[in-house]
């Protein structure tokens, strides 16, 4: 192979011939169900059955989260300004960011970067909630807007637990968790990003994949949004919140013989 071709070793394509990680698609089709495709897609090989089941379980749920999210309000309202379903899913996930769905990759990182330590994971804990609170800034994957307990964390961390992924960032979330209750005085559960960073790090998945994640379930979602927003309302129609107060200057003129 030339030294100037652009390498990749993700699919390989030929005249009547596709294969992903070295698999022929058809056979993929046949045999692979859509999640263990994406397994094999990002992480190269095929899943065995514990990641196939726990790989089903993070795509799933975060598949939508309701109309008041901002990858969903922009979806319809870049539907709604008259434009196609494609361009409004693309304007719902370049919403996507590090406090909406970028959680996961933000809080896998500090998983895995502080979980490298050699201390007890209550040791770690105490320490980064520490320096996060000192730096007055908040812990990304803990606390939810909505959710007292997010249930999708509960039965993530049991799927996980039966399926033998419970590992050191779960555990590290887990102790992050309780020191976060003690230090602050209020509870900051784990939410559903904070829970799919644990376990895909103990899965063994760069966390800078974590976006990744979350976009792949979360198109589907916004999806079905557009559609909707297509098939049920008007273009041009009031969306997000229209309670809002002018508190600019007041009235005045542009004065004449301005240069």
């Amino acid at each position: 192979m030339s030294a100037d071709k652009w390498k990749t070793a993700i699919t390989e394509i030929k005249k009547g011939e596709i294969r992903v990680r070295g698999y022929d698609i058809v056979e993929m089709m046949e045999k692979l169900s859509f999640s263990d495709a994406i397994f094999l897609t990002l992480k190269g090989e095929l899943p065995k059955r514990e990641e196939s089941e726990m790989m089903r379980a993070i795509l799933v749920s975060s598949i939508d989260h309701g109309v008041t999210p901002p990858s969903v309000l922009s979806t319809r309202n870049v539907l709604s300004g008259g434009n196609s379903l494609n361009a409004a899913v693309a304007g719902g996930v370049l919403t996507i960011g590090d406090v909406h769905g970028g959680a996961i990759e933000r809080c896998a990182k500090i998983l895995q970067d502080w979980g490298k330590r050699p201390d007890t994971v209550s040791i770690i804990a105490k320490e980064l909630v520490s320096e996060f609170i000192y730096k007055r800034r908040r812990v990304p994957g803990f606390g939810h807007r909505l959710h007292e307990t997010d249930p999708r964390t509960v039965k993530l961390f049991q799927i996980a637990t039966n399926l033998n992924f419970r590992g050191r960032h779960m555990e590290l979330a887990q102790a992050i968790e309780a020191e976060l209750s003690k230090s602050l005085g209020k509870k900051l559960p784990i939410n559903v990003d904070g829970a799919i960073a644990a376990v895909i790090s103990d899965m063994g998945f760069d966390w800078r994949m974590g976006k990744g994640f979350f976009i792949i379930s979360r198109v589907a979602g916004l999806v079905a949004h557009a559609h909707e927003e297509m098939i049920r309302e008007k273009p041009m129609r009031k969306l997000g919140d229209w309670n809002f107060e002018y508190d600019g200057p007041k009235k005045r003129e542009v004065p004449d013989g301005r240069k």
